[in-house]
């Protein structure tokens, strides 16, 4: 009986998008070190993995490349690892006892896939009733941004999203779909440039086929 190697088992992993949990996996001493000390040994290691690939980094065009990398990972791609640029949600009683459902739709991000570190891009759209609480709705795109700019794969992306909605706005009646292209699949792999991931999250009165497709309704109005 033929047993994978590691090399093999991290290959299938990739491949098959799996996710290990809704939270991020992170290690405890994550945020130890501040944003300075990180990007300095992340431009130093990025410096060495361009020195290995063979180019030459006293070239004007690539010797600013590592810091200019260390600066984006830390500060921009991945921010949302960081709870503390976590959005401020503006929660409101609703006090227009509107009582039907908002839809928020077609909530553009960027986000980056955990097993190969290249880009996911898609939309997210999402939908509420409220049981008492309303939200900004620029905060709806602010969340989904957070949780975007990490390492992710779709699935953990949109329960993360579903989880937050609910807390902050006290009610199950949140469902999400999110739209993505995976650059590991359009890029490298198969090197598929026409398929999407489609992704469905939903609780409380969504969980009636009825509402869920008066969801949907709304989105092609929208669209």
């Amino acid at each position: 009986m033929n047993t994978l190697t590691e090399k093999e088992i991290f290959e299938i992993i990739g491949d098959e998008h799996q996710m290990s949990s809704a939270e991020t996996p992170l290690r405890p001493d994550a945020f130890e070190k501040t944003n300075a000390q990180k990007k300095a040994v992340i431009e130093k290691h990025f410096q060495i993995i361009m020195e290995e690939l063979g180019l030459d980094m006293t070239d004007d065009s690539l010797r600013g490349t590592p810091h200019r990398v260390a600066k984006m990972f830390v500060e921009e791609i991945f921010s949302g690892l960081d709870p503390k640029n976590k959005p401020k949600l503006s929660v409101f009683d609703n006090s227009y006892h509107y009582d039907k459902m908002l839809v928020e739709a077609n909530i553009t991000f960027n986000s980056t896939c955990e097993h190969h570190f290249l880009p996911i891009i898609g939309k997210a759209h999402i939908g509420y009733v409220s049981s008492g609480k309303v939200i900004g709705l620029s905060k709806l795109n602010r969340i989904v941004d957070y949780y975007a700019r990490r390492p992710q794969v779709q699935e953990r992306m949109i329960m993360q999203i579903f989880n937050e909605l609910k807390s902050a706005l006290q009610t199950e009646n949140v469902i999400i779909v999110v739209e993505a292209t995976h650059l590991c699949v359009s890029s490298r792999g198969i090197k598929d440039e026409s398929s999407y991931t489609s992704t469905l999250q939903y609780g409380g009165i969504f969980n009636e086929k009825e509402n869920r497709n008066d969801f949907f309704n709304m989105l092609k109005t929208e669209k």
